[in-house]
Parts: C-alpha cells; sequence; structure tokens
C-alpha cells in the first residue's frame, strides 16, 4: 500500500499539472487572507474557524487534486450510468432532513452532513459530473451520429441539460448555480462544433421567454426586485440594493492601493450597516476596501491565469471528450468569476455565485480542485499519448 502510494506521488510530480495546483493554491491562500479579515470583527476565535475550514478544505483539495489526476477518466465514464443515478440522488437529498437553506427566498441549496465541518452544496459536486456526462453524450454524438451541426444532436444536449436544471431549480429554488449548468453547456456546445443556427434560435427563443416571464410578472417578487436596482441604483437602497450597495461603497472607498489590509472601515466593522456577507459573496469588495485597485487586479489576474490554463490543456488534449471537458471546467470558472464581480461592482443581479478559490466555502473549494485535478489528469493522458506517438515513430 505505501509502496503503491509513493509510485502514485512520483508519477503525480513528473506529469501532472503542478502549474495550475500552484496557480489554484495561491488564489486560496489569497482568499484566505481576504476571509481572516473579514472575519477578524467576529474576534480571535471566529477567524480562527472559518480560516481553519478553508485550510483544511484546501488540504482535502490538494489530495482531491492528486486523486483525479490518476483516475482513469474514460474507464470511468464507461460506469456513466452511475454518475447520472449519483446527480439525482445526490440532489435529491435536500428534499430529506440533511437539506437546509435560507428563509428569505425559500432556496435549498445545501446538505448538512454529520461529522463535515462544513455544508455541501450539491451543485457544486454536480458541476463536475455533468460536465462528465455531457462531453461523454457529445462524443456519443459524434460518433454515432457523425454530425454535431444537427437539429438531432442540438435537441439532445439541450434537453439533457434542461431537465437537469428544472429538477435542480423544482428541488431547490437556486436560480444562481442553475444558470451554471446551461453556462456549461452553451461553452461546450460553441466548443464542440454546433451549429451557429442553434445557438441564435436558442438565444432568441431564451430572450422571448424572459420578456414574457418579466413583463406578466412571472418570476417571484424577490428575483424581480433583484433586477430592477441594477436598472436604477437608488430603488430600495435598505432592501434589495443593499448588498451591492455596500459593496460598490468599499470597492470606491479603496482607491488603487486600499485603506490597508484588516484597516478597511467596512470591512472592520460589526455595525449592521456594514458589508453584509463579507466572507463569502462579496469578498471582491473586501479586496477592493482593503488592497485597492491593485488588489482586485492581483485577484483578477490569478483566475484569469488559471482559466487561461485550463484552456491551454484544452488546446493541446488528444481527443474531442477530453477537450470538451477541459472546456466545462472553464466555463465554470469564467461564470462564477464574470457573475460574482459583476454582483460586487452592481452590474450583475445577486444570485448566490460566490467568486472561484476566494470566497468562503468548503464544498467549493473541495470540488473546485476536484475539477482542477481533472484538468491535470487530461494534461497527464495527453503528454503520455504524446511521448507514445513520438516512440512509434
Amino acid at each position: 500500500m505505501l509502496n503503491r502510494l509513493k509510485a502514485t506521488l512520483a508519477d503525480f510530480f513528473q506529469q501532472a499539472d503542478l502549474l495550475l495546483l500552484g496557480l489554484c493554491c495561491a488564489a486560496t491562500l489569497y482568499g484566505m487572507l481576504l476571509i481572516a479579515s473579514a472575519t477578524r470583527y467576529q474576534g480571535q476565535s471566529g477567524m480562527l474557524r472559518y480560516v481553519g475550514v478553508q485550510g483544511a478544505a484546501m488540504l482535502i483539495g490538494v489530495c482531491a487534486y492528486i486523486f483525479m489526476s490518476a483516475l482513469d477518466l474514460e474507464g470511468l465514464m464507461k460506469r456513466w450510468k452511475w454518475l447520472v443515478v449519483f446527480d439525482i440522488v445526490l440532489i435529491g437529498l435536500l428534499l430529506t432532513p440533511l437539506g437546509i437553506g435560507g428563509s428569505t427566498t425559500g432556496n435549498q441549496a445545501w446538505l448538512r452532513i454529520p461529522l463535515i465541518p462544513f455544508q455541501i452544496g450539491p451543485a457544486e459536486v454536480v458541476k463536475i459530473s455533468f460536465t462528465l456526462l455531457l462531453a461523454k453524450q457529445m462524443e456519443w454524438l459524434r460518433e454515432e451520429r457523425r454530425d454535431l451541426k444537427s437539429f438531432r444532436s442540438a435537441l439532445f444536449t439541450a434537453g439533457h441539460t434542461l431537465l437537469l436544471i428544472g429538477y435542480y431549480v423544482v428541488i431547490s429554488g437556486d436560480m444562481g448555480n442553475a444558470l451554471t449548468f446551461f453556462f456549461i453547456f452553451l461553452f461546450m456546445a460553441f466548443a464542440a462544433g454546433f451549429a451557429l443556427r442553434w445557438f441564435v434560435l436558442l438565444l432568441a427563443g431564451g430572450g422571448a421567454a424572459a420578456a414574457v416571464v418579466w413583463l406578466f410578472e412571472l418570476m417571484p417578487d424577490y428575483m424581480r426586485e433583484r433586477f430592477l436596482v441594477l436598472f436604477d441604483h437608488s430603488y430600495d437602497v435598505q432592501g434589495k440594493g443593499w448588498q451591492q450597495t455596500r459593496s460598490l461603497l468599499a470597492i470606491g472607498s479603496g482607491g488603487v492601493f486600499g485603506q490597508g489590509y484588516m484597516n478597511g472601515t467596512q470591512t472592520q466593522s460589526s455595525a449592521g450597516y456594514s458589508l453584509p456577507k463579507r466572507w463569502t459573496d462579496l469578498i471582491f469588495a473586501v479586496c477592493g476596501e482593503e488592497l485597492g485597485l491593485v488588489g482586485c487586479l492581483v485577484a483578477i489576474v490569478l483566475l484569469t491565469a488559471i482559466i487561461f490554463r485550463v484552456l491551454s490543456v484544452a488546446k493541446s488534449a488528444e481527443t474531442p471528450f477530453f477537450r470538451n471537458v477541459c472546456v466545462g471546467m472553464a466555463a465554470i470558472l469564467i461564470y462564477q468569476t464574470v457573475i460574482n464581480i459583476g454582483m460586487c461592482l452592481f452590474v450583475m443581479p445577486v444570485i448566490g455565485v460566490t467568486l472561484p478559490f476566494f470566497s468562503y466555502g468548503g464544498s467549493s473549494i473541495v470540488t473546485l480542485f476536484t475539477a482542477m485535478g481533472v484538468v491535470s489528469g487530461i494534461k497527464k493522458r495527453s503528454r503520455a499519448m504524446d511521448r507514445r506517438r513520438r516512440y512509434m515513430r
């Protein structure tokens, strides 16, 4: 057992994507510094608890990264039906006593598992399995139909995506993470070569549906108000616009270099008018207030570097399946980064999407490292295939 572990670690350090792992760890450690500052007002014990959980999640995540780098992904996908069952059951657990949610919106999007120090968001885990299943479906369509531009191919993959979104939203009520699945589908379908006419049709249909929902007020009031505050920042400042108003104020007050680490006016305040959700949804606002534009740019550069590294692996992937998986993983990072920073800058609605690697959240950190481990494993296999091909020459 010990020898096998040594062999696995030796193989990991020789062939895995250590640069990607280093970037992920750097972003997480930067995030932990921001979390420490954001929770300092709760006292030493409160701060250590949050930082400790995030640190433990990072260690588990690194182990998951190593494991996924060594996993036979193609062998796993031969048992794709079990992944489908896993997704259905995991989301279904939200209906059991393990499921917990917010009282203001009625969302039921988290699981509290005994003996685990953090809550688990099923959507975080299912993002990975959904990406793998969608890539497998595209591979099957390419092999069996030999045409990804057909209406039938577009219908199959879009149907798969919409079924998952519908199932998840009906059970959890969480639109923020549900939209992640849609964004993964769009990115992967475009990269796989689906006909542009289907994207135009989809976007036109989606736009028409959104217009009908808005004009006839078919969406819940709390969700409608989240969009109204975007169009008019003075609308409901003390209510639905509160988080983003405080966030924008915090970022603006930071200037170029910030007010200083652990010196932010709102970040260090325990008053009711201070920055809400500062260690989760609005961690970017903490960065802006205390470290200024420079600190925000460092965070953006780190996330951009991770995304480009994933896309670089996708470009060099040996098979369409591997390439599509990498594109799906990049889509997760792009969607969450754009939406979260947009929320903090008051240009996107508040939908509970966290900033990858930076926001507090044990399950988020573990699943992100797991997803990046999948990418590392793909790079490792691409290298092995390339060496085999050169040897055969």
